[in-house]
């Protein structure tokens, strides 16, 4: 791997089956059905393994949606793909409901805009309504689906009864990186507002955000909660992580460009955390350096930061044994989920490579970027 050149974010698939076979057990001993979320994990020079163990895709929209269809399907034809949208766009509702085997809608407007549309087109989709159930302790608003006037689902008072007549089933999503106690708080609100309306249902989604393949995650306390839920009320229910299928899995690879002095010592890498990993800016969380400590813990203290000309394109401040120099390697943890999904080549940046440790060792430069990657998005 010293001859990759740098930036570049390397998935282990060795890490990645380990949490797969965590989230396969969870669907053997619970029932449960999970789905990846490709908003939060999307390479699919890896779905061949993902394939293996997850039943489908939830998609966010046409362009996921296709991926999907093209790169998860063709190694699995049974597989699932469950498009969401906030609003679904009537130039493209055709050819999602071709694509999908689950359509779910953000709003009684929208399922009664496209239901029978939907329906004509594929007859076998199965739809549903996303609920807002107005309970989260998501640690961040702007990861917050239930937080004050949000436009994601709907809430008790907004629905419409006549059209929960129509539908398959109902989704929720309240959950950003929480353990199995945030989900029982969500699932008692939502119970207890809605059940009077599972009677016909055939499944329920209980969305993205369980941090299932954490360290220390209650898996034993999740499986018990799915099998009551789906017992009482005689219902299918699916889970569909990003980050839980990706955690942990890989890291992003940079180098030193330059060192200097500016009150403090100062390294400038050829990533960014604006382009390369913004929700370190965004959660914001600080990403993990390896071989490193916080300011001040070792004896050389520097502050870490990108190669763009935005100020606040920062890491953070990481102190080291040795004195950095130019051409170190600098390597950020547990950068596979929602970085390549979301990196941007802002400033003309080059954006990372990807980089696949398959599980028999051999390592492989499954994409790289030039300046097409940039020219292309601008005109």
């Amino acid at each position: 791997m010293q001859n990759i050149e740098t930036p570049y974010y390397l998935c282990d698939e060795s890490l990645l089956e380990n949490n797969l076979k965590i989230l396969d057990d969870v669907q053997k001993r619970s029932g449960a059905k999970i789905i990846v979320a490709l908003k939060g994990f999307a390479m699919f020079a890896t779905f061949a393994l993902v394939s293996k163990y997850l039943k489908g895709c939830s998609a966010s929209g046409l362009y996921e949606a296709h991926l999907a269809k093209e790169e998860f399907l063709k190694y699995n034809s049974e597989a699932e793909v469950h498009t969401y949208s906030p609003a679904f766009k009537e130039s493209e509702i055709e050819a999602i409901a071709k694509i999908s085997s689950h359509i779910v809608f953000n709003s009684p407007n929208q399922l009664n805009k496209f239901l029978l549309k939907t329906k004509e087109i594929n007859p076998k989709i199965l739809v549903s309504l996303r609920i807002n159930p107005e309970v989260s302790s998501s640690p961040k608003d702007i990861y917050n689906p239930c937080g004050l006037y949000s436009r994601l689902g709907t809430t008790l008072s907004n629905i419409d009864k006549e059209s929960l007549n129509r539908i398959d089933g109902l989704n929720f999503h309240a959950l950003c990186e929480q353990n199995v106690d945030a989900l029982e708080e969500v699932l008692l609100a939502f119970e207890r507002d809605f059940g009077i309306y599972f009677k016909n249902l055939k499944y329920i989604n209980f969305g993205g955000g369980h941090h299932i393949t954490k360290k220390g995650y209650d898996i034993d306390r999740l499986v018990c909660i799915i099998k009551d839920f789906s017992l009482k009320y005689q219902i299918d229910v699916y889970l569909e992580p990003g980050e839980a299928v990706g955690w942990e899995t890989g890291y992003l690879v940079s180098s030193v460009l330059d060192v200097f002095e500016n009150g403090m010592n100062v390294a400038i890498l050829d990533t960014s955390a604006e382009a390369h990993m913004p929700d370190t800016l965004a959660m914001p969380y600080r990403a993990e350096v390896r071989g490193a400590g916080v300011s001040g813990e070792k004896k050389y203290t520097y502050r870490l930061g990108g190669n763009t000309c935005l100020a606040g394109d920062i890491m953070g401040d990481y102190s080291f044994d040795e004195p950095l120099k130019i051409g170190d390697t600098i390597i950020f943890e547990d950068q596979i989920h929602y970085t390549f999904v979301k990196n941007t080549t802002f400033n003309g940046i080059k954006l990372p490579s990807l980089v696949i440790k398959r599980l028999d060792g051999t390592v492989e430069i499954v994409k790289e970027f030039g300046y097409e990657a940039y020219k292309s998005r601008l005109s």
